[in-house]
């Protein structure tokens, strides 16, 4: 499966983005989906993450209550909402995919997204 992550971009403390991880090659049910981020001059970190029938989700503590996981099966895509944006949620965020493995680390997943870069400022 190809993944290709989008909808990054410049927003305000406070504000709403929206991701989107679109994948081809393989129907993404067969999948379960995470989302990762990357500070500059840190480690790849865990966000969020979903079963491949979307029925559990798991997130970091730093993003519980903040950011949603979701994802479309009849459209091949998941999404990461995003609302009350902080500058600390500056990063590249990656999505990944695996077919057995579910959890928070990064070396569960074979597959991955190039990334979508999301700058918080004001």
């Amino acid at each position: 499966v190809q993944l290709q992550a989008s909808g990054g971009g410049l927003v305000q403390p406070g504000g709403s983005l929206r991701l989107s991880c679109a994948a081809s090659g393989r129907t993404i049910s067969e999948y379960n989906m995470a989302w990762f981020r990357q500070a500059p001059g840190k480690e790849r970190e865990f966000v969020a993450v979903i079963s491949w029938s979307g029925g559990r989700t798991d997130y970091a503590d730093s993003v519980k209550g903040r950011f949603a996981i979701s994802r479309d099966n009849a459209k091949n895509t998941m999404y990461l909402q995003m609302n009350s944006l902080k500058p600390e949620d500056t990063a590249v965020y990656y999505c990944a995919a695996d077919p057995v493995r579910y959890g928070v680390v990064v070396g569960l997943y074979d597959y991955w997204g190039q990334g979508t870069l999301v700058t918080v400022s004001s």
